[in-house]
Parts: structure tokens; sequence; C-alpha cells
């Protein structure tokens, strides 16, 4: 099978002080490649539509919607089918997206745990493992996952890997690809690739700003502005688990990251909620009130300096917990003992779209946003 042409379309720009040179326009191949991407997301979006239809969607002309069609259809990527007409009209050819046309892998990788999915072009999930991490070793143990994997669905078109990793090397990413039959993988920091699946196929709007905290051994935030991941200097945006919070003033992540989590209810029952059991536990309501009391802070913040139109919650925790959580932040807000005044307004919270927050669901998504789809900055 061939495929379309790979390699990410934002590139960095460095600043070196002099004058720059006058922007160069897309080469006639880089518009093709556009245009394809514009024709596939709206047929992901929207389809089955009809070419009037996508012209309509796309600006693009007939003929050139015809040969695009064309081509998706030489890769297998798009099906077509007849429309009939309304009231006895012409029938017409409508087209669809074929998700099974291609299929990716993406990893979220922390310290000690690690998930992998593997998901066609639409998003579903076919196979999700999780395995332990050997800090020593995070690229042998990502590499052996991997293979496993695309052994089991050898007769698979698996086109790509992505990674979600906060502390991922340049070096790492060497390491894999001279050892995998993949691709480099792409990769991103956890919070990025949760909003890129909340955007892509989570069932958060696009319109306004989107706030992505997730809960793990530390506490990190994410945002979505106008429908591009918002990183800060450095990537430093979303540190909020260095915050000093709550009426004693400390770090966000001593108390509301998982360390905090398992010291209060013990090693057995924090393994028993990773694994997704819910189950009435008065150390784990005293840790969701304190987390609430704590987590407040930084979600005052946001509301206050960006405004997102939601603010949503991530974690390996089961759904219920989140959901305690937001019920108890809802809570904390009218509580004038602590915080002497009302918050006149917040973002509306509510839990990920995703278990774990969709971090490896997004990073599943990189190989496509890179090579298939359009990026966020296009899109």
């Amino acid at each position: 099978m061939r495929y379309l042409r790979s390699g990410p379309r934002r590139l960095q720009t460095q600043d070196t002080g002099a004058p720059r040179a006058k922007t160069v326009g897309l080469r006639s191949g880089e518009i093709a490649d556009r245009n394809i991407r514009v024709i596939l997301e709206a047929i992901r979006r929207h389809g089955p539509l009809t070419r009037m239809e996508l012209g309509r969607h796309c600006g693009l002309t007939g003929p050139g919607i015809t040969n695009i069609l064309r081509r998706l259809a030489e890769e297998k990527l798009v099906s077509s089918n007849r429309r009939n007409g309304l009231s006895g009209g012409a029938s017409a050819t409508e087209f669809a997206l074929r998700p099974e046309g291609a299929f990716s892998i993406g990893v979220k990788l922390r310290q000690r745990r690690g998930e992998a999915v593997l998901i066609d072009l639409s998003g579903q999930v076919h196979d999700r493992v999780y395995f332990s991490v050997d800090p020593a070793d995070r690229v042998g143990v990502a590499h052996a996952t991997v293979r496993n994997m695309v052994d089991r669905h050898a007769a698979l078109p698996i086109i790509g890997l992505g990674i979600a990793a906060n502390d991922w090397t340049e070096e790492q990413s060497d390491q894999i690809a001279a050892m995998s039959t993949i691709a480099r993988p792409y990769v991103e920091n956890e919070c990025t690739a949760s909003l890129l699946a909340e955007r892509t196929i989570g069932s958060s709007g696009r319109e306004g700003g989107l706030a992505m905290i997730i809960i793990d051994d530390d506490v990190q935030a994410g945002f979505l502005i106008r429908g591009i991941p918002y990183s800060g200097v450095h990537g430093r945006a979303g540190s909020i688990g260095e915050m000093l919070t709550g009426p004693d003033n400390v770090q966000l992540n001593t108390v509301v990251g998982f360390e905090s989590l398992r010291s209060r209810i013990g090693d057995q029952d924090f393994t028993r909620l990773l694994q997704g059991e819910e189950f009435p536990s008065s150390s784990l309501s005293q840790w969701i009130r304190e987390a609430a009391g704590h987590l407040l802070d930084p979600i005052i913040a946001m509301a206050g300096f960006l405004a997102p139109s939601v603010v949503m919650i991530g974690s390996d925790l089961p759904q219920g917990v989140i959901e305690a959580l937001i019920h108890q932040l809802s809570i904390e807000r009218r509580d004038t003992s602590t915080r002497p005044l009302l918050t006149p307004w917040i973002s509306p919270m509510k839990p990920a779209s995703f278990s774990g927050g969709g971090v490896a669901l997004g990073a599943a998504l990189l190989p496509f946003l890179n090579t298939l789809l359009l990026p966020p900055a296009s899109a």
C-alpha cells in the first residue's frame, strides 16, 4: 500500500535576531498535500459527502475534488456509494471514510506505568494494553510493547507510532526508531496529546478555549486556544503541580498527586482504583475533599486569565472518582469560610471524554495528524 506524503507541517523557525526573509509560498506538491488533508478531514468530520457538498465544505473546484477522491480511493482511505435523491430526484455519489484504511499505535509512558493503544482512522480503539515500565529501560519496554502489538495485527496497515511522555528525548526517539520497523515516532507531552484526542474525536466543542487537567503522579494542565495547543515558553505552560495552593499554602502535587492518594488509602486500594474498581472508602472521600480544596485555586486562575469554555479533568482514576472530585469542586467554590469572596464565574467542569484522559489515544492520533489529517494549526 502506498501512503500519502508524511512529515509534520508545523516547522519551527529559530530566532537568530537577523531580519526575516520574505515568506515563500507553498510549493505545488505541498498545496496538493494540504488539499488532500482538507478533503479527508471534511469527510471524517461531516461525511458521507457528495462532491458538491465537499465543494461547499472545502472551497475546492470540482475537477480538483474528483482527482483527490480518486487518489484517496486508490489509497483505500475512502469508499463511495450511491445516495438516492430526495423526492425522486437524481442520485449522487457520496464518499465516506474507510476507518480500516489506516491504523496507528499510541503509547503513554510514565516512569513506572505505560499504556499502548491501536486505533483506526476514525479513532476507534482495536487493542489496548497496560504495562509496567522499568525507568532504566523505557525505550526497550516501549519497543517490546509496540512490537508485540504489531505482531498481533500483522495484516493491518499500521502507518506510524506516537508517544506521549513529558520527559522523552530526541536520543530516545533515535533509539526506538533504530529498533522498530515503524517509522520514527511522533512525540508530544501528555496534556497536548490529551487535548488532541478531545479536539479530534472527543465530545468537546471547538468553540472557545479548552483546559485539560491531568491527575497522575503529578498534576499538569494543557490549553487548547482556537483549536491550537498552547505550550508557552520552553513548554512550561500548565505546570500547575508546582503551585502553592489552599489555605495551608502547599504544593499541589503533594496533595493531589498519586503519591498523596496512595499514602492515604494504601497500596492495595490504590491498585484497585487504577484497575478501574470503584468502592466506598472514607480515606478516599477525605482525599477528594482535600484535593478539591487545593485544585480549585488553579481552576480559578484559569477562569480569570483564559476563560476556557470548559475545564476537563482526566486521570487513570475511575470515572466515579473524577465525578465526585468535580462535585466537591462545586461545593468548595461556594465555601466562603476559606475564600472570603464567592467566585463570580468559573468555567464548567466535566470529566475527560476518554479513560486516562485520552493521553494514549492522542498519541496514536499523532501519525494521522502529521501525515493524513489536518494538524491543529490548520483545521
